[in-house]
């Protein structure tokens, strides 16, 4: 069961029931419980007058996982099985529901929604737990410590009772300050191959709600008609031809000039009153490039010195070791600008509300930012602010713009309206391929300097990228004397120890809007580092595996993690032992503090066209709380990045994007891959991301397969260079 509730709301139906438990934290972080009546805090779990127990989940939910992983975490240390948890997504409130690792912000992403809260979900949990027993302890006239939570009775292990018998008077408890946690030995649901997820049923019979699938009573539809060229401005507009179509409403200029809406009764009524517009464009400041010279200057940069170093080897030094090697490996990669592309396009509603303020009906990836957008836009106190967080159809970074930007549309749409009617924006498709905020393009440039016994002796690595983080609300978290973190992770923390390592940056003027894309820098850092790796062991014919190996030396937890997962996935992928016909290539990364090596066996037909044939892929993400997330999300980062290194780019003519829908910027199909086998390493280290770090290794390790007897694929995708795909 999932309920979506306003704070207000939440706590109006709380106070319904004749006595709740609520369990969770003060604003100092501290655990706090108490009943409704009276209660000052939004907890983590709430427990009705009839036993019913609720998790509330601080994490959206975009097909990753957390509605599912937050909850196990409560059930298992309450005692209770997952049927008899449900789960409500929290209301907007940072002082209570930020995300631990990103500081007092709500919001998901990073792949740190069960990472920030395992600690934070198992105490809430055992502190209800044991409030419970207490309550119980004190009507029987027993010892607490001869009780126990088992199925959801408490039982002395003679005699039960329901959670219900008790609640009352737990609610009245002062909550214990260091719960008990359950030790991993008595784990039932965490680790536990076999829970399910909590919201499969909903999504497969239906009744999952999504932001599209929102329908108010009187509700207009908006959409927006943006310049094809990203900065350019309204200068005027003419709808004579729209008039005529039947549920078109009006049209009307942004306050930003950013675009118009257009104001409909319906979804297709807006979009064909939109195409009926005739709209005047200032372009003096929009962007007017083309992709090509956009690669040009990326190519150049790479080939300057770089305007940042960020390693104690200078690029002097790196160079001299590297001139006087006996083999020297230079390589210069291109990535293209790459579209997120979920399967829900973008969507939200504005409702006004009887009090005189707003609900915004989102799939709400960061509260806090919409949250404040709103109410400085349409003029209200942030407590006449609300987000009913829904589900969200796919994500991968595109619902977290730091400038909310589509949130920020619905906003200027309603308030150029009379606030009386509820106010749906819509995307289409060809809005999202076209008018998004994408992955940035990047250039890499690599020279490698290997001794005569193929020992890596200098490596000079030079990148240059138009920023992410600079400009936005989170350059103070992600950007440190003047390097943007996110365009050389992933070469500046890899756990390989390489010698004589030299990295430089160069920031180079904006192309269009950019974005974080799933696993951020790790996309085109993890390419290029087991890109180069892999050409130097086969440069000097050493296996890649132990090429690999010889750079993990040593016992530190990265280089100890790292080598496991590269041994676990060439074990299980049967490395040198291909079937004949096929070939094999290897990738290893860490990001996001999880490490995951993946195996690729691809096959070529008659006319040398490719077929990935099998993906092997281990990962180390600490303690595995739901497996079985855990593999879908491996699997789905594998096919993410794959699909995208195949075939997709987003290419501009004059400014203008060339690909609009799903034919020519084409998602991986499910015949691309013909399996993925996932190995799950067993752990007691605190939980890791798992969302994100299954994608970075799974482009490099297909590109070096393609190279045991093909080309080495440096700029992409591979089919504009050099590679058919079946």
């Amino acid at each position: 069961m999932t309920l979506n509730t306003s704070r207000r709301g939440f706590l109006k139906g709380a106070a319904a029931a004749s006595a709740v438990l609520l369990v969770g934290a003060r604003p100092d972080g501290a655990l706090a419980a108490g009943s409704t009546q009276g209660a000052k805090l939004n907890p983590f779990v709430k427990i009705g007058a009839d036993g019913t127990v609720t998790a509330i989940v601080k994490h959206f939910e975009k097909g990753q996982g957390p509605a599912t992983g937050l909850t196990t975490l409560i059930a298992e240390e309450l005692g209770i099985s997952m049927e008899d948890i449900a789960y409500e997504f929290a209301p907007s409130d940072p002082g209570t529901y930020n995300n631990l690792l990103f500081g007092p912000v709500q919001g998901t992403g990073g792949s740190t929604a069960l990472a920030n809260s395992y600690m934070q979900y198992r105490q809430a949990g055992a502190a209800a737990r044991e409030m419970l027993i207490q309550a119980a302890a004190k009507e029987w006239g027993v010892k607490a410590n001869t009780l126990d939570i088992v199925d959801g009775q408490v039982t002395d292990g003679t005699n039960q009772a329901p959670l219900a018998q008790f609640v009352a008077a737990a609610s009245q408890l002062s909550v214990p300050e260091n719960p008990r946690l359950k030790d991993p030995s008595e784990f039932r649901l965490i680790g536990n191959a076999k829970v399910q997820r909590k919201d499969t049923p909903p999504k497969i019979n239906g009744t999952a709600k999504y932001a599209m699938d929102l329908y108010l009573d009187n509700q207009m539809v908006a959409v927006i008609l943006r310049s094809p060229r990203k900065g350019a401005l309204v200068t005027g507009f003419d709808d004579a031809d729209a008039t005529g179509i039947k549920g078109y409403i009006r049209s009307a200029v942004l306050p930003n000039k950013a675009g118009v809406a257009v104001y409909a009764e319906h979804t297709w009524a807006a979009f064909q009153a939109r195409d009926a517009l005739s709209v005047e464009w200032d372009n003096s400041n929009a962007e007017m490039r083309s992709s090509d010279q956009i690669r040009e200057q990326l190519i150049a940069a790479v080939n300057a010195e770089p305007t940042y170093v960020l390693t104690e080897t200078s690029a002097a030094k790196a160079q001299s070791s590297i001139d006087g090697a006996a083999t020297v490996l230079e390589e210069t990669f291109y990535f293209p600008l790459l579209a997120h592309a979920p399967m829900e396009p973008l969507t939200c509603t504005v409702e006004p509300t009887a009090e005189g303020g707003v609900v915004l009906h989102d799939g709400c990836q960061f509260p806090t930012v919409p949250h404040g957008a709103l109410s400085q836009i349409l003029g209200l106190p942030m407590d006449k602010v609300q987000i009913n967080t829904m589900f969200a159809g796919g994500s991968f970074g595109r619902r977290a713009t730091p400038v909310a930007d589509y949130q920020v549309e619905a906003a200027l749409a309603f308030a150029l309206t009379d606030r009386s009617r509820p106010v749906k924006l819509v995307w289409s498709r060809e809005d999202d391929i076209t008018g998004g905020f994408y992955r940035p393009a990047v250039a890499h440039r690599v020279r490698v300097g290997l001794n005569a016994d193929g020992d890596i002796m200098g490596w000079d690595h030079r990148i240059a990228a138009q920023s992410i983080m600079k400009g936005t609300p989170f350059e103070a978290m992600a950007v440190h004397n003047g390097v943007d973190h996110t365009s050389v992770e992933g070469v500046t923390q890899s756990p390989y120890v390489i010698p004589q390592q030299h990295i430089g940056l160069t920031d180079v003027a904006p192309a269009t809007t950019v974005l974080w894309w799933r696993s951020v820098g790790h996309t085109h850092t993890a390419y290029v580092m087991e890109s180069m790796m892999d050409a130097a062991a086969k440069a000097t014919g050493r296996d890649s595996v132990e090429f690999r190996l010889s750079y993990l030396t040593g016992d530190g937890a990265d280089q100890t993690r790292m080598a496991g997962v590269l041994k676990l996935a060439a074990e299980k992928g049967n490395w040198g032992a291909a079937p004949e016909g096929r070939d094999q290539g290897i990738a290893v990364h860490k990001s996001f503090n999880s490490y995951v090596a993946e195996v690729v066996e691809i096959s070529r037909d008659e006319d040398d066209y490719v077929k990935v044939e099998k993906v092997t892929c281990a990962v180390d993400c600490g303690v595995a709380v739901n497996p079985d997330v855990i593999k879908a999300q491996m699997e789905g980062g594998i096919g993410y990045g794959i699909g995208h290194v195949m075939r997709d780019e987003i290419t501009l003519t004059e400014g203008v994007v060339d690909q609009s829908n799903f034919p020519d910027y084409e998602p991986m199909r499910i015949g691309d891959i013909g399996a993925i086998d996932v190995h799950i390493v067993a752990s007691n280290e605190a939980p890791t991301g798992v969302g994100e770090p299954g994608t970075p290794p799974s482009a490099p390790a297909l590109a070096n397969a393609i190279a045991v007897n093909g080309p080495r694929v440096t700029a992409l995708p591979m089919i504009n260079n050099g590679v058919d795909f079946v």
